[in-house]
């Protein structure tokens, strides 16, 4: 058993100290590109300071032939892009490397890490089964960190994509200091579970519950009757808000593969939004404005939150507004709101004067 104190202790002679505390980041959307395809690649530089987060992708949507290209284009675009990765940038920079039973990702992390490490902020790991695979990733790791001489430990997001990883979540969340957040993988996820669904995430109009007829005879049976379609992911995205919030880390809805249905995908990342993620994967730049707008708190809802927050005082007791009850619970309710939106609005100019004049508009109405 690894002695609690220890937890915290490189685990490589010149590696940096792990993290005491995940850095709190705006990444609403993380946009992922192909650093093989040149198009694609070529818009990055122009993206930044436009989204919270670009992801160079190394694993699935990459053709076999196109690894070594894609993880030599993704070492170009870290050194070569300004305001990419790193301390203070305006965009974070990750990567999403190849599955750990795979022939590429042992040279995916060796290469990222002593040609680029300065310069990403997380490593994102795919398929991972249980906490081995996250103590495997950590010392590996922080002996790269020790060889490149970097003095800032790079962060770990783990993907839940099998059935076994989600039985294991609540251990994958606390396997190390690196640990910064899971996404929910649901194409995989759905096949290792044998679920009926060809779909990349969202709905699915077979999965539904219907109103009970209107007695019990064969007419009423087949008569027409409402019906609505659920959540498939409900279930699993709870389970994964509640792992990641014990542990101190973040929680993502991860792809919408319907790129034309946009109500659709506003719908599915707002559910995820108000489960408690804090982001979601975009896979066009039409999503990125959607996951921007989701993934941030309606001015409205903040200067609300504010209002509580002052109506309270030191928090104890209660309080009416507009013939509604506000206590302790209340409260706290509220503080995630305001501590969000001041994250976000020092990250984000347009959404700080949003703010600002829906708290001006209340403050003049009160």
């Amino acid at each position: 058993m690894r002695p609690a104190r220890d937890f915290f202790a490189p685990l490589a002679v010149g590696a940096p100290p792990p993290l005491r505390e995940i850095p709190a980041r705006p990444s609403r959307a993380i946009h992922f590109f192909d650093p093989s395809n040149e198009k694609m690649a070529g818009k990055v530089p122009g993206m930044v300071g436009t989204v919270d987060v670009l992801l160079g992708n190394l694993e699935d949507a990459v053709k076999a032939a196109n690894k070594e290209a894609a993880r030599e284009g993704l070492v170009r675009i870290a050194r070569d892009t300004a305001g990419l990765g790193g301390e203070g940038a305006a965009t974070q920079l990750w990567t999403r490397v190849n599955a750990l039973d795979s022939p590429w990702v042992l040279d995916d992390l060796t290469r990222l890490v002593t040609a680029a490490g300065d310069r990403l902020d997380v490593i994102m790991v795919p398929k991972v089964q249980g906490a081995e695979d996250i103590h495997y990733v950590d010392r590996l790791l922080a002996q790269l960190e020790a060889k490149a001489g970097l003095e800032r430990p790079l962060m770990v997001h783990a993907i839940l994509e099998t059935a076994r990883g989600m039985a294991n979540v609540e251990e994958i969340c606390g396997a190390s200091p690196r640990m910064q957040g899971l996404s929910l993988g649901p194409a995989d996820l759905a096949a290792d579970r044998r679920m009926k669904t060809t779909r990349v995430g969202g709905g699915h109009p077979g999965y539904l519950v219907r109103q009970d007829p209107a007695d019990g005879s064969a007419e009423a049976i087949a008569a027409p009757r409402t019906s609505y379609q659920q959540d498939l992911w409900h279930y699993t995205i709870a389970r994964m808000v509640d792992a990641c919030a014990m542990h101190g880390i973040s929680a993502y809805y991860g792809p919408f593969g319907d790129i034309a249905d946009t109500v659709a995908c506003e719908d599915q990342f707002r559910n995820a939004f108000l489960l408690g993620c804090v982001g979601a994967w975009s896979l066009h730049p039409k999503q990125v404005e959607i996951a921007h707008r989701v993934f941030s708190p309606s001015p409205e809802d903040v200067a609300h939150a504010r209002r509580v927050v002052a109506a309270m005082g030191d928090g104890t007791g209660a309080v009416m507004l507009d013939g509604k009850m506000e206590d302790d619970a209340s409260l706290k309710q509220c503080l995630v709101m305001v501590e969000l939106s001041e994250q976000l609005a020092a990250a984000d100019p347009a959404l700080a004067e949003r703010y600002a004049a829906a708290q001006a508009e209340q403050e003049a109405s009160a």
